[in-house]
């Protein structure tokens, strides 16, 4: 693989050629952690307001019935409208998945697509897992390519989710390395997504997984039908690479393919809101309780951090929803600082309980050279807390709760999972029970039908 020329036909080439038996043990481990981890994600939003609007939509459009299972309402429709409700789920509690280095949520443009695909055709649970991986592999190496220019405007799960969920249907459909290039052509033409949605509040997140994953399977599936795309979408002189970013590097799409395994990068989330205030929240409740702190002590929060954590935090100053309060640096310290925690629960009551507001208030952000020199690759948490009493206390979180060097053991996997299950009544705990036993299975189904039904 060394067509140094042709970075998007080597990356296809691989999607379309990996197999279940290339695949390491951990890394296979780890994927099955990460499918549990998303089904968690999944059934939390069972009652979101969004996601009914958009399973709405697909009931009016798609059949009543089918082979692939939309997992909030447990009815079933076409593999493409399953996707598109599955993965508007995915993302909704802000509890899936993200790859530090391209800052992209794999698992709800990945799993969403490659789950209503292998029920439809009956794909063995191996062929499933192989899929994930190929749409992980692909997804991160596409966000890692677009860069950071890309992520000030663009959200990276929406853009390079599309080639992301082409890679993973088009190795379910046993595509061609050919037709596989192709799929990558049509999904990367339909990449979009930008962050304006969070000055109003706007729904907008769950449309760009949603998107993306039907428009990366709809790209899979007319590639093989003999549908072309361009060769070149990524890095050619008219790409995505040349549209979307001024620091794109071809070299990341073919980064060690085959030897490092960049799913095994990805971490999971422990608080319920916006990846870029988990470093400040640990660091924040490091200091609170090494320091036996109250909300009170405190005088003032500095979080130091990266450009991102500015680009996207500093648009929700005074959020006026619950979603939006997980993109408030200072809601999200503020309910660490009064409840130890930043769960679901916490920010449903609380994201404007007048503690939480108050603390709001005292929080700032600032760029931090090192902080910002280590992103995206690293995600340093650094906090000074100024006390009522003057003195100045320093927290450092050098890898947040989640991320691999800090990872989530099963336990505390299957925890969460049965945790966000309870809270969207999206499972029973015998049921939710049974879902992980079939996750830790899942390498030896022989065949994969309906999870919930």
């Amino acid at each position: 693989m060394t067509d140094s020329n042709h970075p998007s036909k080597v990356l296809a080439t691989f999607a379309a050629e990996l197999q279940f038996a290339d695949i390491p043990a951990p890394v296979l481990r780890r994927t099955e952690d990460l499918m549990l981890d998303w089904l968690g994600s999944v059934l939390a939003a069972r009652t979101a307001r969004p996601v009914r609007s958009i399973e709405r939509f697909a009931q009016m459009m798609g059949p009543a019935e089918g082979p692939s299972e939309i997992l909030t309402s447990r009815r079933t429709s076409s593999p493409v409208f399953a996707a598109l409700v599955n993965a508007a789920a995915s993302h909704y509690v802000e509890q899936d998945d993200v790859h530090n280095g391209s800052v992209f949520h794999p698992a709800a443009v990945v799993i969403a697509p490659a789950l209503a695909v292998a029920q439809s055709i009956g794909a063995t649970g191996a062929q499933l897992l192989a899929a994930v991986v190929a749409g992980y592999e692909v997804g991160i190496r596409v966000g890692e390519f677009l860069g950071r220019s890309h992520y000030t405007t663009f959200h990276t799960t929406a853009t390079a989710g599309t080639l992301a969920a082409a890679a993973a249907v088009g190795s379910l459909l046993k595509l061609t390395p050919q037709q596989m290039l192709h799929a990558f052509g049509s999904a990367g033409t339909q990449s979009a997504g930008v962050w304006e949605f969070l000055r109003d509040a706007a729904d907008s997140k769950q449309l760009h997984c949603a998107h993306a994953a039907a428009s990366g399977l709809m790209s899979a599936y007319l590639a093989q039908d003999g549908f072309t795309g361009a060769a070149k979408v990524l890095e050619g002189a008219q790409g995505l690479g040349v549209g979307m970013s001024s620091d794109a590097d071809p070299a990341r799409l073919t980064d060690r393919l085959g030897t490092r395994w960049a799913l095994a990068e990805t971490s999971f989330k422990y608080h319920a809101s916006c990846r870029h205030t988990h470093p400040a929240a640990d660091a924040l409740l490091q200091v609170m309780t090494q320091h036996g702190l109250k909300p009170d002590d405190v005088a003032r929060v500095t979080a130091h951090v990266h450009q991102g954590a500015i680009d996207v935090l500093g648009r929700v100053t005074v959020p006026a929803t619950v979603h939006q309060g997980k993109f408030s640096m200072g809601t999200v310290l503020g309910l660490i600082a009064v409840h130890g925690r930043a769960g679901l629960g916490e920010f449903d009551r609380d994201f404007l309980a007048p503690e939480v507001t108050a603390f709001r208030e005292k929080v700032a952000m600032e760029l931090d050279a090192e902080v910002d020199t280590a992103y995206p690759a690293r995600w340093i948490g650094k906090l000074s807390v100024q006390t009522r009493d003057g003195h100045t206390l320093q927290g450092r979180v050098d890898e947040p709760k989640g991320d691999p060097g800090n990872t989530l053991s099963r336990a505390e996997i299957e925890d969460k999972m049965q945790r966000l299950a309870h809270y969207g009544e999206g499972a029973t705990a015998e049921e939710a029970k049974a879902l992980c036993e079939r996750i830790w299975q899942l390498e030896t189904a022989p065949r994969i039908g309906r999870w919930l039904g």
